[in-house]
């Protein structure tokens, strides 16, 4: 991170994380729902930008953007689609500290969810560390962990193919024989989707060269 980048703290708080990145980023955008928290955070650094909003719904930027942020245990998944389910959205990469359990499912490749495979299709995820809840103040009920999401060099899926993508894997995890799948739909990562995918678009296209007079 540098002096280059717009950040989002999604669920600021206090303010403790948004200060350091006030520090680093070129801007930042400071997220918080709680009125009095937010009035906090007013004004109290010139380069961040207090959005008094939910971090799951709130206007995303349309020009490239990080996010860093410890995210509400109670709204991880309804903030992480959010960012990640539409690939239009141009984040570049996301630092979250979220649950434990849900850091080592978003980062471990099988068993898949409908959501692992569509965000995994332009984005890669890692797990960086994990945190003891006597890390917080006040500390949570279980560890967290953080979880580096990126987006990839090179999408497994063209991003014009998105809304294609999505409705190929909802229907293979509900009828998997309707895209020709014999293993279970979780037993595949990203990349396997992502191929069969692919493929299909090929079969579909030859049948059509085929059947054209």
């Amino acid at each position: 991170m540098g002096r280059d980048d717009l950040v989002l703290d999604l669920g600021a708080g206090t303010g403790r994380l948004t200060e350091a990145l006030a520090c680093v980023a070129r801007r930042v955008v400071a997220v918080e729902l709680d009125r009095r928290l937010a009035a906090g955070l007013r004004d109290r650094w010139e380069n961040v930008e207090l959005v008094c909003a939910d971090a799951a719904s709130v206007e995303l930027p349309r020009e490239p953007f990080r996010v860093v942020a410890n995210l509400p245990f109670d709204r991880t998944t309804a903030i992480l689609r959010h960012l990640l389910d539409d690939p239009r959205v141009p984040l570049m990469r996301a630092d979250v500290i979220v649950e434990w359990g849900v850091a080592v499912k978003r980062a471990l490749p099988w068993p898949s969810t409908v959501n692992d495979v569509l965000w995994g299709a332009w984005y890669s995820t890692a797990l960086a560390r994990r945190l003891t809840r006597n890390a917080f103040d006040p500390p949570p009920s279980v560890d967290a962990g953080v979880l580096v999401i990126g987006r990839r060099p090179w999408p497994l899926v063209p991003e014009a193919e998105w809304n294609r993508y999505r409705g190929f894997v909802a229907g293979g995890f509900r009828r998997p024989r309707s895209v020709g799948l014999q293993a279970a739909p979780r037993d595949l990562d990203a990349h396997e989707w992502a191929e069969l995918f692919s493929r299909s678009r090929l079969s579909g296209a030859g049948a059509s060269r085929r059947s054209s007079p």
